[in-house]
């Protein structure tokens, strides 16, 4: 309530029907949009310390209401999050170029997804060129708000060169977005029933049913962990490397929880929308152990590379005896299209309508995200970043069946709404 008065305090009553094409503050074709859906005004909007230049940039964009909502000339956003402007494809140098066959799938995919409604029969929303993004400074220059890939301050792990297949110990600083939630209980101990990713300095991106519902009979979110390696013990956890020497971490880091915040049309029967953000009360340092990991620019699911496979990792079930592990654990899994997983979803005792809000992930013996790795990501290694591209949200029990791959919320078709729902 508080951030619609505040809106409305700068919009002033022009009209313009939702979505129609518009001019914006700077000249440049726009759609009227509610203010929510308009990442870089709410970004403005939401600013405890606006600059006159800003206020005069709200003002400027008004274009009607939609009942009591506040609407405005919101310019095109490119699949990084950033605005830019709606031109023809040819008159934006770096988008051309990605046109020049042979053209690469994910190229293909990132043209579409930069597709806007301006002048020319293909538009695109035309940002920053790669040569102009600034690719160091990340411990100063992280926000509240998820990194831009190109900066490379998401999505880099030190591990890279080392991975270790079939659900086994991860290096101290790999996958170093990683993240725990630490549920109080009612004799005042502490539980870790689910986990998460760091996607920017101030918010962890988990499962909606690790926030909400069912599990709050064991416990109530309290702090976000990071940093972690071995929740067995306290202090810096180390590893042997070669040549004799250790890897040490230099130990956790734990954030009270601010607010955590289940999306709304999240269905514990349907499991649908299983997807949430948690947001701390303070900033994330930026370290080798605590970085974030990058938010999907596209849905690289529709035409996925040959061999695909993705990667889990967590403190979860080691095993059908064995429930959680103190390790740091990850595990390579082949993607599954949903045509071959929805059969593994109509038995008894384990239906499930599958969506596309949704993936699927495994299916292999022996090899899955388990019990404890809840809210986890299921990440894609894009080059040297990774992309979160699903959520752990619910699968086979035990885990691990042959045939039977685990059920993932699909990061890219919630990207606005994480958006949306991030602020300063």
């Amino acid at each position: 309530m508080k951030l619609l008065i505040l809106a409305c305090a700068f919009f002033a009553a022009t009209c313009c029907v939702s979505g129609q094409s518009c001019t914006t503050a700077k000249g440049d074709i726009g759609n009227c949009v509610t203010f929510k859906k308009c990442p870089s005004l709410l970004q403005i909007i939401n600013k405890s310390n606006r600059s006159p230049a800003e206020v005069d940039l709200l003002k400027k964009s008004a274009c009607g209401f939609e009942g009591r909502t506040p609407k405005v000339c919101c310019p095109c956003h490119t699949p990084y999050g950033e605005p830019g402007r709606c031109v023809g494809i040819y008159t934006c140098p770096h988008l051309a170029e990605m046109m020049t066959p042979p053209v690469t799938s994910y190229n293909k995919l990132f043209i579409q997804a930069s597709k806007c409604q301006g002048p020319d029969a293909y538009s695109v929303c035309c940002g920053s060129p790669p040569e102009s993004i600034q690719k160091d400074g990340c411990d100063s220059r992280l926000s509240a708000f998820p990194p831009d890939p190109r900066t490379e301050c998401c999505g880099l792990d030190g591990g890279a060169d080392n991975k270790i297949t079939g659900g086994s110990a991860t290096n101290v600083d790999q996958y170093p977005w990683l993240t725990l939630i630490e549920y109080a209980r009612s004799d005042n101990s502490i539980a870790l029933l689910c986990g998460g990713a760091l996607i920017s300095s101030r918010y962890v991106l988990t499962a909606a049913h690790c926030i909400t519902g069912s599990i709050l009979k064991n416990g109530t979110p309290k702090n976000v962990r990071l940093g972690e390696y071995d929740s067995s013990h306290t202090g810096p956890d180390c590893i042997l490397v070669e040549g004799g020497g250790e890897d040490c971490t230099e130990g956790i880091v734990v954030l009270p929880i601010e607010k955590s915040i289940p999306h709304p049309e999240y269905n514990p029967i349907t499991k649908r929308n299983d997807i949430g953000l948690i947001r701390t009360q303070r900033a994330a340092p930026y370290t080798d152990f605590i970085r974030p990991i990058c938010l999907p620019v596209v849905d690289i699911t529709v035409t996925p590379p040959p061999n695909f496979k993705l990667w889990a990792a967590g403190w979860g079930a080691i095993n059908s005896t064995v429930k959680k592990s103190s390790i740091k654990l990850h595990v390579d899994l082949p993607f599954v299209s949903q045509r071959e997983c929805q059969p593994s979803y109509v038995k008894p005792g384990l239906k499930a309508d599958l969506w596309n809000g949704q993936l699927c992930a495994g299916g292999e013996a022996g090899k899955d995200s388990c019990r404890g790795d809840s809210g986890g990501p299921l990440m894609f290694e894009n080059e040297k970043l990774y992309d979160m591209l699903g959520v752990v949200s619910f699968g086979p029990s035990p885990c691990g069946k042959e045939d039977a791959p685990g059920v993932y919320t699909k990061v890219y078709a919630y990207v606005d709404w994480i958006r949306e729902n991030i602020y300063p």
